[in-house]
């Protein structure tokens, strides 16, 4: 069924492109002969019509259409211009899946926020749908990307982290009191309630600065924790799911962040108007962009907005997991692998759950969280840090026989990485020496290229050739340097002009990228290195840097 699917778009697009050659060359065949030409001949059939009136006619028609059009030819030229963008970006996209995006109707994308501002780009400029994405109200009221966001029709989300307060004083947290403990002094604990916990302050004012369903993050965490009940200045008490490890956080004074409720209700109308007019919603539900090297936990607004559209209209939306898999994400000209999963769907009979709300709802709601983030992890290559993903790609390449496709490839990465998987947590985190042996030699083969300014997927280029050292041979080897010395002369002659004109623009956006880096990994509790941000910085300032600089030359 899905080759068929595919093969029918593929002659639709097709047919598409030709009834469009056809209308062109028709209309150039008009206008190139006079006795054919319909606008000479309405002239001449009613002389007292003059060529202006034609001109002023055609001009209010076009001007009409491109008001009532004004959204849909908005998003085109961003997408047109966003091209432009990638294909200076990254030097190859290899696009997998395709097939998987429904055809028509309204579809839910997900994504992995592994680039910033470029994932959205990326999966704009390789998703054949009119994609209105959810974006957060801090980028939306930040220039160039606000701007771009608007014309693509996005959704401003105003976040709690974004309006994130310090919190008075230190916390002391209890231990829940859901929780039991048995004659041995174990947790037992009871899953029918959530848990409650009981927080002391420290010289806190939570009467003044905390209300009712606001939420605190902890020190080194990056989810906020409901408060249900303000009990005095130095009590109160929160509410938390069973991912929250209470035995890690008890006895410890912790400073915390204050995040004030907001309310998403206008929010989720526009998104699920925008769904109800059979349009597609794309969605990074990790809540933020990151440089890890798996997903965050999700958050639940994906679920929520899922639910409500098929309580509210009866819809039962297609959920599209996206791979963002990058290479070298920090870099230009990197390459970019972009993977469409089969679509998922809620089970209709779970809605009634959802509608009781309270504890039933939370059961559905993790469920299906757990699903997506099961289907988003199956079009990208997961791994527990940055190394282990460069050591997963490496056994890929060095196992690889033969020319293979992007979506072979991918799926053989990920075999790599769920066998990595399975080993460790078969041995216990303990690996046999075996396994240790051949990791160390493939670091120090990988230390080795790197010493030699090589990739590894270069080494199968590479040609191993004996010379016979006589006659002809020798000076055929003696004029590659001579050869090597003249190529490079001619390419810096060439690239003289090129690099400084705009040498202040690279260096200006490097010098921006790293400051923005830093005040991102200061600002934020999940990033590792701050990586993710540096792209997206550096193609923003070329966006406004470079025509000035252009048209500074040109005065």
């Amino acid at each position: 069924k899905m080759g068929y699917n595919r093969a029918l778009r593929d002659f639709d697009g097709h047919a598409d492109v030709t009834k469009t050659q056809l209308a062109i060359l028709c209309i150039i065949i008009c206008l190139s002969v006079d006795a054919i030409n319909p606008v000479k001949i309405v002239l001449h059939v009613f002389p007292q019509i003059a060529v202006w009136h034609v001109v002023i006619l055609s001009t209010l028609v076009m001007v009409y259409l491109v008001v009532s059009e004004i959204k849909s030819l908005l998003y085109f030229s961003v997408k047109v211009f966003f091209h432009s963008i990638l294909s200076i970006v990254f030097r190859e996209v290899h696009v997998i899946g395709l097939e998987n995006v429904p055809q028509y109707g309204p579809v839910i994308f997900t994504g992995n926020h592994a680039n910033q501002f470029i994932d959205a780009v990326t999966m704009v400029c390789t998703c054949q749908r009119t994609i209105s994405y959810l974006v957060a109200e801090k980028s939306w009221n930040r220039p160039i990307i606000g701007h771009l966001a608007w014309a693509l029709g996005a959704v401003p989300v105003k976040r709690a982290q974004d309006s994130a307060v310090s919190g008075q004083g230190q916390l002391l947290i209890s231990p829940p009191s859901s929780e039991k403990q048995d004659k041995n002094n174990n947790e037992i604990i009871d899953t029918n309630e959530p848990k409650r916990i009981l927080i002391e302050g420290i010289q806190t004012s939570f009467t003044s600065q905390i209300k009712v369903r606001d939420k605190i993050r902890l020190a080194g965490t990056s989810n906020g924790l409901a408060v249900r009940q303000i009990i005095s200045d130095t009590e109160l008490e929160i509410e938390v799911d069973e991912s929250f490890q209470v035995s890690s956080f008890i006895g410890q004074k912790l400073t915390f962040d204050i995040l004030k409720r907001v309310d998403q209700g206008e929010v989720y109308a526009a998104v699920l108007d925008r769904l109800g007019e059979r349009g597609c919603i794309g969605i990074f539900p990790e809540g933020g962009s990151h440089d890890r090297s798996d997903l965050l936990p999700l958050k639940v607004g994906v679920a929520l907005i899922a639910y409500s559209a098929l309580e509210r209209d009866g819809v039962n939306i297609p959920i599209v997991p996206v791979g963002l898999n990058y290479f070298n994400a920090h870099r230009f000209r990197g390459r970019a692998i972009v993977e469409f999963g089969a679509p998922l769907f809620i089970d209709p009979n779970t809605l009634d759950s959802f509608k009781q709300g309270g504890k039933a709802k939370r059961e559905v709601c993790n469920d299906l969280l757990e699903r997506i983030q099961d289907s988003m992890r199956s079009v990208i290559v997961t791994a527990p840090d940055y190394e282990t993903l460069q050591f997963i790609y490496t056994c890929r390449r060095l196992f690889q026989q033969a020319e293979m496709s992007a979506s072979e490839k991918q799926d053989l990465a990920r075999r790599f990485s769920e066998g990595y998987r399975r080993l460790l947590a078969q041995s216990n985190g303990n690996p046999p020496k075996e396994w240790v042996d051949m990791y160390n030699d493939i670091m120090k083969y990988q230390k080795e290229l790197e010493d030699l300014g090589i990739r590894d997927y270069q080494v199968t280029g590479l040609k191993h050739e004996k010379y016979d050292m006589h006659g002809d041979t020798v000076l055929r080897v003696m004029r590659i340097p001579f050869r090597i010395f003249v190529l490079l002369l001619v390419m810096i002659l060439a690239l003289v002009p090129g690099v400084l004109l705009n040498y202040p623009v690279g260096l200006i956006a490097r010098l921006h990228a790293e400051r923005r880096r830093k005040t991102a990994l200061a600002e934020s509790t999940v990033k590792i290195r701050g990586q993710d941000v540096i792209l997206s910085e550096k193609v923003m300032i070329c966006i406004a840097l470079v025509p000035s600089l252009w048209c500074l030359y040109a005065l």
